[in-house]
């Protein structure tokens, strides 16, 4: 795929929390469908297995793949292994998100990189600061991601009810194409992304997981109650 493809899309990640009742393939399938028909111009999926299923059901849709591993030696949580890159680009991603950050790490990042394009695929960085993402794409990363700002020890004091928008605006001007995500909750936030500078917008739990939308409106709820 060419990375125009994405200019100005909302990729819709469909990413269930981890052992809810909607953790099922077949439910990832549907919420992907959906978001596909109300015009999603792309998809972020977790697991090899669960990107060839949306592959196959969604074949002109491109599909951002990535692997969540926990592991004990190092905080990086995605697509951390070669073998991960591998299994996303034989389940057919057109995009191959991992960590991009400067964190300790079982792989470096331009071997990640190198191995997703030489199976000509499309490389995304999940990055957390400036820093992260001016390596990246210094590396030739095709998208630098947000995704990791707020998350990462260095950056845990962000709120973590918006958007980085400085940091969509300052990879913007370095010539980034950005993809806005992370803490992007309302249609307003997508679309102030868009206006910092972003190249396409990720959205994830404010679509697709059904419990922290529930908790975010009861949590706003309380607070009117307390007020009273």
């Amino acid at each position: 795929m060419k990375l125009s493809q994405l200019k100005n899309a909302l990729v819709v990640s469909c990413q269930p929390v981890p052992g809810s009742t909607m953790d099922r393939q077949d439910i990832i399938v549907a919420m992907a469908g959906a978001a596909v028909a109300a015009g999603a111009g792309g998809l972020r999926i977790e697991g090899a297995e669960h990107v060839r299923a949306v592959v196959q059901a969604l074949p002109h849709v491109p599909v951002i793949g990535i692997v969540k591993r926990d592991l004990d030696d190092t905080p990086v949580r995605i697509t951390p292994y070669l073998a991960d890159v591998q299994a996303l680009i034989a389940a057919g991603a057109a995009v191959i998100a991992f960590d991009g950050t400067q964190r300790s790490r079982p792989v470096a990042v331009a071997d990640l990189l190198a191995a997703t394009h030489a199976a000509g695929r499309l490389a995304m960085a999940d990055c957390s600061t400036l820093e992260d993402g001016l390596a990246c794409l210094a590396l030739g990363c095709d998208l630098i991601g947000t995704t990791l700002s707020g998350y990462t020890e260095e950056t845990a004091g962000l709120p973590q009810d918006q958007p980085n928008l400085p940091l969509i605006a300052e990879l913007s001007a370095a010539g980034a194409a950005v993809m806005a995500e992370g803490r992007i909750r309302t249609a307003a936030d997508a679309a102030a992304a868009l206006g910092a500078g972003a190249y396409c917008v990720t959205v994830g739990s404010a679509i697709t997981r059904i419990e922290h939308i529930t908790e975010w409106f009861i949590s706003a709820m309380n607070q009117a109650i307390k007020k009273d």
